[in-house]
């Protein structure tokens, strides 16, 4: 009669363990500021130039998390280039895996273009505004210093790929 007795105080207190024990971890889930989405001002956002070949571009908007901020950043990230209206922005089909961006782990993603069409094929956007979904309105515009990008009917897209973990390429 001792030994059940035992055996069922063993199983009550490892029941009781792994409850605690998800409780505790359910309150830290919760109490994580990187569990919150990422708002404009929780970041500073730079365009990066990527490395051109073969008449493809690409550049990289890259998010570092200011001084004591933490959150994160699930895409795709609504993208809009201002000053080229003949250009489709288009977010690549990917899979949206939130990306936390903290002190010294940047986030970034990649845009992706051509630039093979006469001068009077392409234009030029003045700016890139990267939003974020959960500051409405919460957006950030950079002057775009990529140059032109193809406008004409066969070649007038900027692919927005997903949120990546990590700095941009260069």
């Amino acid at each position: 009669m001792n030994n059940i007795l035992r055996r069922g105080l063993a199983a009550g207190a490892a029941l009781a363990a792994t409850a605690a024990v998800g409780l505790l971890g359910a309150g830290v889930a919760l109490a994580n500021p990187t569990d919150q989405p990422c708002q404009a001002g929780q970041l500073d956002t730079t365009l990066v130039a990527g490395s051109p070949g073969a008449g493809q571009r690409y550049a990289s908007l890259q998010f570092t998390a200011k001084p004591g901020n933490s959150c994160k950043l699930t895409g795709p990230l609504p993208v809009t280039l201002n000053g080229a209206p003949s250009v489709t922005v288009v977010p690549d089909a990917g899979e949206a895996t939130p990306v936390y961006v903290t002190s010294g782990k940047p986030a970034h993603v990649l845009l992706h273009w051509t630039g093979i069409g006469a001068p009077e094929q392409q234009q030029t956007p003045a700016s890139v505004t990267v939003g974020f979904p959960a500051q409405r309105p919460g957006s950030t515009t950079l002057p775009w210093n990529q140059g032109p990008v193809d406008a004409f009917a066969e070649a007038h897209t900027l692919r927005v790929g997903p949120v990546q973990a990590g700095p941009a390429e260069s």
